[in-house]
């Protein structure tokens, strides 16, 4: 993580690089691995509420976002999405979708800017892409929270 990054950002890319590691090996306990995701990285788990929130929602909303993904990523074969991209864009979608205080273009920007730190240069223009088309399909104001 980068010492300038925003306290959120932080919590973003924590969820990301847990989730990412989650979607490689499929623990059968989570609660047991973010309490060993937190230990190995000697995190200190109060700052860091944000990121776990975000981590049970994407993983308990999944088989809707991936639904979603696969709607959204026209003449892109699912299983080709490259893990740290689709990690991406479960953490954007389901902000996108249970986070209304947060505006739909912070979250947008926050996961290009985090896929320009671990993804390729060119994931951005597709998770810009599947995050637009995600968010023009919702009822909600681009630069406003909806609360």
């Amino acid at each position: 993580m980068t010492a300038d990054w925003s306290p959120r950002r932080r919590n973003r890319s924590v969820a990301l690089q847990f989730l990412y590691g989650w979607e490689l090996n499929r623990p059968d306990d989570l609660c047991d691995a973010l309490d060993g995701f937190f230990a190995e990285r000697e995190l200190n788990r109060d700052d860091f509420t944000y990121a776990e929130e975000l981590i049970h929602g994407a993983t308990e909303k999944m088989e809707k976002i991936d639904d979603l993904v696969r709607e959204k990523a026209e003449n892109w074969d699912f299983d080709r999405i490259a893990k740290i991209d689709l990690t991406l864009l479960r953490l954007g979608i389901h902000e996108l979708l249970h986070r209304p205080d947060v505006p739909p273009v912070v979250v947008i920007n926050e996961i290009i800017d985090l896929g320009k730190a671990f993804s390729e240069e060119k994931s951005k223009r597709f998770l810009n892409g599947i995050l637009d088309r995600v968010l023009a399909s919702l009822d909600r104001p681009a630069r406003e929270s909806s609360l």
